[in-house]
């Protein structure tokens, strides 16, 4: 299910190409006075390790950006509401400025679709002539389009389009409509021409709905796989989407005025930035490669000190995360940034001193880092995020091995540099191995002995947009329920076991909850405590607390999943998901974000929770 690529040279947009699209858009703003609103889906259900207290501490990227550029290409009547914050939100009570927004965007995630859905269709009940335009986007959207769009005509609901790229694709497809429009129409009058006439055909990363009359979809209409911009300094400062952060209440509608700035950091302590995108690792289960289209794309650093200095000066805040992929991924560009970071000032003291951030990266790219690692840290970076996976390279190979993982482990602790593993635990992994390093609780003892300071475990579930995603379903391993229970969306996130070729799945749910329950609890609490004196002593004994709550939170949530698996039937999943409506290209070729459709054997009910002995071949 990767994307497809683009042709080799047209992968990109030329070289200050978002720069004059935002320039044109301000003069068209200026002559319409457009009010919108963005949304962020938030499903409060997936509260749970590993990401239990960032998923409320730290205002997302994705619809903050968003909310950034609108206001950058003139938009200023523009409010970003997270779910997180404000989980009684409905579309239907929104008013800017007194009155129904002219665009109503909503964003989301996979885990978070179903509360996506929820607010399309409560926007959807808004009357007709003073409807919003309703635009679907984020990294669900990017894989699985079709799926906010209207197929029943006894339901009427659904997006007018849904944005599968980034900042660049939503601002050419306002570009496209302001032009178009005719005094005060609204935009989704606008829209409706613009689409019928095939106005935006020309733009890639859209689709929308052909449909009859009562609004039901006949077809899907794929403009193609965007265009990635390179130079990410070319996108809007992100300072000015914090400004937009709808307050955090309990009510329906919106409030007069969004946060006030000295209240951001009270809210989202941690401040997410976007530093460099794309990986050189393949790995099959992770849609990222093929997303950038094999491409390596990167802030500089003077814009990235830029963007901390402005974010602690208007907000106060000073800890941020970078949403890399894999911020190593090129040495030259790394240390580039670095470099620029490390002789950086705020307040006329040195970077470092007064604000910490953390990243991603892999063990083979630390490694190869090592000598460069003081200078990193005295860029400010206090935590790695590495992903490691298997320590033994059983279940993928990305230069990593357990004398290499633990070397470059010691080798952060040495600088003061918390490594924080994410591990995935697969099918062939037992949960302990006898005086070997393949079970799951031997790596977490030799992660914490050579210095992690979080853990993170998540059982290897098929990923949309991976090419293992469609595979998974194909060979039987998908569950699609157990003892009745329909796997939703919300535990598409590695923490439920949906996926497994295992004859007894409910063995891996629990291993999960095992290797947290042996990583977080009271004694190694009190042993964080009690260690020589080091600067991570007490950032250790603090995670240990949140991760001690977060797996109660985990554990609350999914042991009646692991006893749906153990004692109900459970039936397995053979038809891949993809969209019941037709999906084409603008000139008649095959979408490009269409999954195939090639008929399937149905679903199998095994009462064991086991694939058939088929399934288990083809799975190996």
């Amino acid at each position: 299910m990767e994307l497809p690529r683009r042709a080799r040279g047209d992968e990109l947009l030329k070289p200050g190409e978002m720069t004059s699209l935002r320039r044109r858009l301000r003069l068209l703003a200026a002559r319409h006075d457009v009010t919108a609103v963005v949304a962020c889906a938030f499903d409060h259900r997936t509260r749970m390790l590993p990401f239990i207290y960032a998923a409320r501490r730290m205002a997302p990227a994705g619809a903050r950006a968003i909310g950034s550029a609108m206001v950058d290409a003139g938009f200023e009547k523009t409010r970003v509401v997270l779910q997180q914050w404000n989980p009684n939100f409905r579309p239907s009570r929104m008013r800017v400025e007194g009155r129904i927004p002219d665009i109503f965007m909503v964003s989301s995630m996979q885990i978070h679709s179903a509360c996506c859905k929820e607010l399309i269709y409560d926007a959807c009940g808004i009357d007709p002539g003073h409807r919003p335009l309703i635009i679907a986007g984020g990294p669900k959207t990017v894989y699985e389009p079709w799926d906010v769009f209207n197929t029943d005509p006894a339901d009427r609901w659904g997006a007018d389009v849904a944005i599968t790229g980034e900042e660049y694709v939503l601002l050419s497809l306002l570009e496209a409509l302001l032009q178009l429009r005719a005094g005060s129409e609204s935009l989704r009058s606008t829209f409706i021409r613009a689409r019928n006439s095939g106005m935006l055909d020309g733009i890639p990363g859209l689709v929308y709905a052909r449909s009859r009359t009562d609004g039901v979809a006949e077809e899907l209409v794929d403009t193609g796989i965007q265009r990635l911009l390179g130079d990410l300094d070319e996108l809007p400062h992100p300072a000015t989407g914090y400004r937009l952060l709808e307050r955090p209440s309990h009510r329906a509608g919106l409030a007069a005025r969004p946060l006030e700035p000295g209240e951001v950091r009270r809210y989202s302590p941690i401040g997410s930035l976007v530093l460099t995108f794309g990986c050189k690792f393949a790995c099959p289960y992770c849609p990222i490669p093929a997303y950038n289209q094999r491409q390596h794309r990167v802030k500089s650093g003077e814009r990235i000190v830029d963007e901390m200095r402005r974010l602690n000066i208007e907000y106060g805040i000073s800890r941020f995360f970078g949403a890399d992929d894999n911020f190593f991924n090129h040495r030259k560009q790394t240390m580039a940034i670095v470099d620029t970071m490390a002789r950086a000032q705020i307040h006329g003291r040195p970077l470092h001193r007064v604000v910490r951030w953390g990243t991603e990266a892999t063990v083979h790219d630390t490694l190869a880092l090592r000598d460069d690692l003081p200078m990193i840290r005295a860029a400010g970076l206090c935590a790695l995020w590495m992903g490691v996976e298997d320590m033994t390279a059983h279940l993928v190979r990305k230069g990593q091995s357990v004398n290499k993982t633990l070397e470059a482990f010691q080798l952060l602790r040495r600088r003061g540099i918390a490594p924080m593993p994410m591990m995935m635990h697969h099918d062939d992994q037992p949960l302990y191995t006898p005086g070997g390093p393949y079970g799951l609780l031997n790596q977490a003892a030799m992660l914490r002995k050579a210095g992690a300071i979080s853990f993170q475990v998540l059982m290897l579930s098929p990923a949309t947009g991976s090419s293992l995603y469609a595979g998974a379903y194909r060979d039987g391993l998908a569950i699609d329920s157990a003892a009745g229970r329909i796997v939703e969306p919300r535990m598409m996130d590695g923490n439920y076991v949906v996926a497994s070729r295992a004859r007894q799945p409910w063995r891996k749910q629990l291993n999960l909850l095992i290797a947290y329950l042996f990583f977080y609890n009271p004694i190694r609490f009190f042993g964080a405590l009690l260690r020589p004196k080091n600067n991570l002593r007490l950032y250790d004994a603090a995670l240990q607390v949140l991760g001690m709550w977060g797996v109660c939170q985990t554990v609350r949530r999914t042991l009646g999943w692991a006893l749906r698996l153990m004692f109900g039937t459970v039936v397995r999943r053979r038809r891949v998901p993809s969209s019941i409506v037709p999906m084409r290209g603008v000139n008649g070729e095959p979408a490009s974000h269409a999954l195939s459709t090639a008929p399937v054997p149905p679903l199998v009910q095994v009462g064991t929770g086991a694939p058939s002995p088929g399934v288990l071949a083809a799975g190996k």
